[in-house]
């Protein structure tokens, strides 16, 4: 190999080293951790909102229960940001209606906070997609920590 052929080969690799990390990183390479998603049953927009996880990337495996009200109690999931469904997901709670693409967020940031929540059933959030776009409600992603102090994560 000539010289030519050889400062040529090395720095074709080095920036092949150098770029490929930064590729998967921008591609989400990362593999996401699975979820737990607690449920009722008979809940049609939980199930809905499951198909949007695994839509955007997440394996879920979804627990059917009749109280989810202990299974909330038991996380620590506040009661004034409860909703339909509970979601583990890392050591993070996910709590209701929340957009994938926030929880990813969350993921990636490694967020010091105990989950995020969309409280109540909002129209137009994930899972609750029904009737006209114009008729969607605007609503907050709000973060909570293990001591109950919360913050707007998003808006939407």
């Amino acid at each position: 190999m000539d010289r030519r052929s050889f400062v040529r080969a090395t720095l074709g690799a080095g920036a092949l080293a150098w770029a490929l990390p930064r590729v998967a990183a921008a591609q989400g390479a990362a593999p996401l951790p699975p979820m737990t998603v607690y449920k009722s049953a008979s809940c049609g927009c939980c199930k809905n909102w499951v198909e949007h996880a695994r839509s955007s990337g997440f394996t879920v495996k979804t627990i059917d229960t009749e109280d989810l009200s202990g299974v909330k109690r038991d996380l620590g999931v506040p009661a004034s940001l409860q909703s339909c469904h509970t979601v583990v997901v890392g050591n993070y709670l996910v709590e209701g209606h929340v957009p994938a693409a926030d929880v990813k967020k969350m993921l990636t940031e490694k967020s010091a906070i105990r989950g995020i929540a969309v409280p109540g059933m909002p129209v137009g959030a994930p899972g609750m997609e029904q009737g006209p776009v114009s008729g969607y409600q605007k609503y907050d992603v709000i973060a909570f920590t293990a001591q109950g102090r919360t913050s707007v994560f998003a808006r939407h």
